[in-house]
């Protein structure tokens, strides 16, 4: 079917009084949790059910983010630094922590798909087990040399002496952050991913609640400044995992652990860290990508800095919806491959990919016409106002590609095939991205913009790429 009659088939829904109110009904349904086969009711109905819960759940990561920095703030520069270099040395455990969270959605929403629902609490284990290892590797040494590992990464004496508490909780608790990611894959895959939303409410709620009263202080509890937005992260987040780890024993969701799946798998723990390599390897090439452009942009100033960072702050804030209707189509791959429809598979990921073309559209329409205001809700310098502004406003140009891309991305990951998008990032992120942005600011714009405009077409290019690859259909054969 041509890529024309799937957009017909999809745009000649009418919206008629009885069709508005079977539309608030599928919300309501969707925000509350569904036991709908979603390889068997129509596909505009399953891509609402699990887009509208996974957009709130990426909303929600968001606000956490903003949560922290916003109080951290009012404790000076070299609280908001902390932070800052912490989370790029929680870079590694994003990379694995998504990589294995990959794989769990491809291999869960198969065995889901093809209705062998102890098969996918057997994956589940494995993937809980694989993350609790990966943790303690990661934690154990982050707890001992956090000071040292602050001062690998150019902090200052203050820094290393006065909040490097914040590190070694943040490093030493990361098994919460892992187990977040994974446990949540596993819900979402499955089709609760209104549970995955919820999960993620609570630690948002309870981040929100502890932040002020532990870094400032409140009656009895004394303040504790960036040591208190460590616990209050760490204790928000670890009381979400437990909430998860209640629903995989005792819910009713679609995947329950039971006695006899807790137990080692070499088999499966070998197929899910294969899988998880390709989805630890896009992130790895995304973020060093994102190094290297920041790394050219610097020689522009700092105001030119500060512009790129509050824009692409503003960018990844306005991207983190489309993020989720990604993740429904991955889910929905997975589960039709799983249930021997692939040409339904292929479906999906189409009309997920116009919905989200036209939702980024709207969004690129107001970037484009008012770049100035998003940009000075976080600044008033008004050369970091005109560079930033002027970044959001050309790499919006590119946000009906990039809707489209990253549907294509995630529905291969969906299907197993981590391989694919992370032979496309390399080519698109380090061997075109970077090199264009060198060429384009150095030789043909002589600033910033032509690091924009590299960013622009590497990205426009990934997703012709993702679709020329998809169309041949070999991700329809992957086997997880």
């Amino acid at each position: 079917m041509s890529l024309k009659k799937y957009l017909y088939n999809y745009t000649k829904y009418r919206f008629t009084k009885s069709n508005l109110l079977e539309l608030w009904k599928d919300i309501k349904e969707s925000i509350a949790g569904t036991d709908k086969d979603f390889t068997n009711i129509p596909l505009r109905k399953s891509i609402l059910l699990l887009s509208i819960p996974m957009v709130l759940e990426t909303l929600m990561e968001s606000i956490f983010a903003i949560t922290d920095i916003f109080f951290v703030s009012k404790l000076g520069p070299d609280a908001i630094a902390t932070v800052g270099l912490t989370e790029s040395m929680l870079t590694m455990i994003y990379a694995v922590g998504m990589g294995l969270s990959m794989a769990t959605t491809a291999m869960v929403s198969r065995r889901i798909g093809e209705k062998k629902p102890y098969s996918a609490s057997v994956i589940a284990v494995q993937a809980i087990m694989a993350g609790i290892v990966v943790s303690l590797a990661i934690g154990i040494p982050g707890i001992i040399f956090a000071p040292s590992l602050l001062k690998l990464m150019g902090a200052s004496n203050i820094i290393v002496e006065e909040f490097s508490v914040y590190t070694t909780i943040i490093l030493g608790s990361n098994m919460v952050i892992m187990l977040l990611f994974i446990i949540n894959a596993v819900f979402r895959s499955s089709g609760d991913a209104a549970i995955s939303m919820r999960v993620l409410w609570l630690a948002n709620i309870v981040n929100i609640v502890l932040d002020p009263i532990f870094i400032f202080g409140w009656g009895p509890i004394p303040a504790m400044g960036i040591k208190g937005a460590a616990l209050a992260t760490t204790i928000g987040r670890g009381l979400a995992v437990i909430y998860q780890f209640y629903l995989l024993f005792k819910g009713h969701g679609r995947v329950r652990i039971i006695r006899r799946a807790i137990k080692l798998n070499l088999k499966v723990m070998y197929n899910l860290f294969k899988v998880s390599l390709g989805g630890i390897g896009q992130s790895l090439v995304a973020t060093i990508s994102w190094v290297g452009m920041v790394r050219i942009i610097a020689e522009y100033g700092s105001n030119a800095l500060a512009g790129y960072t509050i824009a692409i702050r503003v960018i990844i804030f306005a991207l983190m919806p489309s993020w989720g209707i990604s993740n429904a189509a991955a889910t929905l791959v997975g589960q039709n491959l799983g249930a021997k429809k692939p040409e339904r598979a292929e479906r999906a990921v189409w009309i997920t990919g116009y919905v989200n073309m036209v939702l980024l559209g709207l969004v690129s329409i107001i970037f484009i016409t008012y770049p100035d205001f998003f940009i000075r809700l976080f600044i008033d310098n008004p050369d970091v106002v005109k560079s930033g502004a002027k970044g959001l406003q050309i790499i919006s140009m590119g946000y009906i590609f990039y809707a489209m891309g990253m549907v294509m991305v995630q529905s291969f990951n969906g299907a197993g095939d981590t391989r694919t998008p992370t032979l496309i990032n390399i080519v698109c992120f380090w061997m075109i991205e970077i090199p264009l942005a060198l060429i384009l600011s150095k030789r043909v714009f002589h600033n910033e913009n032509g690091v924009f405009t590299a960013i622009v077409i590497a990205e426009s290019l990934m997703t012709l790429i993702a679709i020329y690859l998809f169309r041949k259909g070999k991700w329809k054969t992957e086997k997880v």
